[in-house]
């Protein structure tokens, strides 16, 4: 049987709290504890950062960087199927990361898909009550775990958008329908892969929050926004009529753009509906409720992700979140994994199910917990 990828040693310099540590990791579950403010969430964080390049806690780089750092380093070892690389990442605020494989520097996009995690944290409450770029996000990160070329595309739709704003703003026309043809081409292949992801994860969540909830139902589905039309579209929509139709949407909209100095078509303004029942579960969804979606969501990316090679799962601080109930579906829905970390203050707010190797997290230092 081919083994899962697991993270094997992780060196930390100049990131968060940790000036220089190295810790060394074992497959099964790994519990890291300590008071809080100790930076135990900062060595999980590292761990998935390599994997989308994104944080679960900031938008900015500049503050995983440790203060009066120039920047920080995340260098690991991947073992996969007796295969171990080395990949390093170098974060310097305000500037483009650099990245080494096998200790030779290779552009950043080729390091993407060897270190895959799944981050249940306290923060995942705002993929249910929080707004729609967090729903955009989740979709996002887990399209870069399954197509790390994604992250390219969609860097490159970014910049679009920006581009073509500050035209906006500015007032000119002259150029905008270059900007409209970039947009609608990109914004077309995004959409697509969006509408196959949600399809794809739909009857996962489902069954993630029927386990969790008692058997009750919960829903996902893509709704992307074409303003003057309000059409939907999904995977029976083709990338080229999908393309045109959001260059029809922009022509018709041009005069609003112009208003505001907003894009106001393309994948940046989709929403990943969710609903319990028959209701939105946004404004709806009891505090419980939302909770169950939002591991339903959670446990849902990782399925589809281990359908290729089972992710890192990664639980922070997320136990002391939840009642009992609920804390031991979860501890027996993710022992599929190859490789678990579960951070908390407590370590009786983890489930016995879940209980393995010990760190302790002191101050930016790592020790063993002894077992005698």
């Amino acid at each position: 049987m081919v083994r899962a990828m697991y993270v094997s040693d992780l060196a930390l310099s100049d990131y968060r709290n940790y000036a220089d540590q190295v810790v060394r990791f074992e497959r099964g579950v790994t519990m890291l504890v300590g008071r809080n403010g100790q930076g135990k969430t900062n060595l999980v964080e590292a761990i998935a950062y390599l994997a989308t390049f994104s944080s679960h806690r900031v938008s900015a780089d500049a503050a995983l960087v440790r203060s009066g750092a120039p920047g920080a380093v995340i260098r690991a070892k991947a073992v996969e199927a007796g295969r171990e690389r080395v990949i390093e990442l170098e974060i310097i605020a305000g500037r483009a990361n650099r990245a080494k494989l096998n200790r030779s520097p290779v552009k950043t996009r080729e390091i993407l898909g060897i270190v895959r995690t799944v981050t249940f944290a306290p923060e995942d409450l705002a993929l249910v009550k929080g707004d729609p770029a967090e729903r955009r996000r989740f979709l996002d990160e887990i399209a870069i775990m399954r197509m790390p070329r994604y992250a390219d595309l969609k860097s490159r739709y970014d910049k679009i958008v920006r581009q073509r704003a500050a035209l906006l703003k500015s007032g000119r026309t002259s150029g905008l329908e270059v900007w409209d043809l970039q947009l609608a081409s990109a914004g077309a292949e995004i959409s697509q892969i969006r509408a196959q992801l949600v399809a794809d994860l739909a009857p996962h969540v489902a069954e993630a929050y029927a386990a969790l909830a008692e058997g009750a139902v919960a829903g996902v589905q893509l709704a992307p926004s074409l303003e003057t039309t309000e059409e939907r579209y999904g995977l029976e929509t083709g990338a080229a009529s999908l393309e045109q139709r959001m260059l029809t949407a922009v022509q018709k909209v041009r005069q609003r753009e112009l208003d505001r100095g907003l894009c106001l078509v393309g994948p940046h303004r989709d929403e990943l509906a969710l609903s319990i029942g028959d209701l939105p579960a946004r404004g709806y969804a009891s505090h419980g409720e939302s909770w169950s979606l939002a591991l339903a969501l959670r446990l849902a990316s990782f399925t589809l992700l281990a359908d290729d090679d089972p992710p890192i799962l990664i639980l922070d601080d997320v136990f002391a979140e939840l009642d009992s109930r609920r804390r031991s579906r979860l501890a027996q829905m993710v022992g599929a994994a190859e490789q678990v970390f579960v951070t908390a203050a407590v370590e009786g707010d983890v489930p016995e199910e879940l209980v393995g190797r010990t760190l302790r997290v002191d101050a930016g230092t790592v020790t063993e917990v002894s077992d005698e």
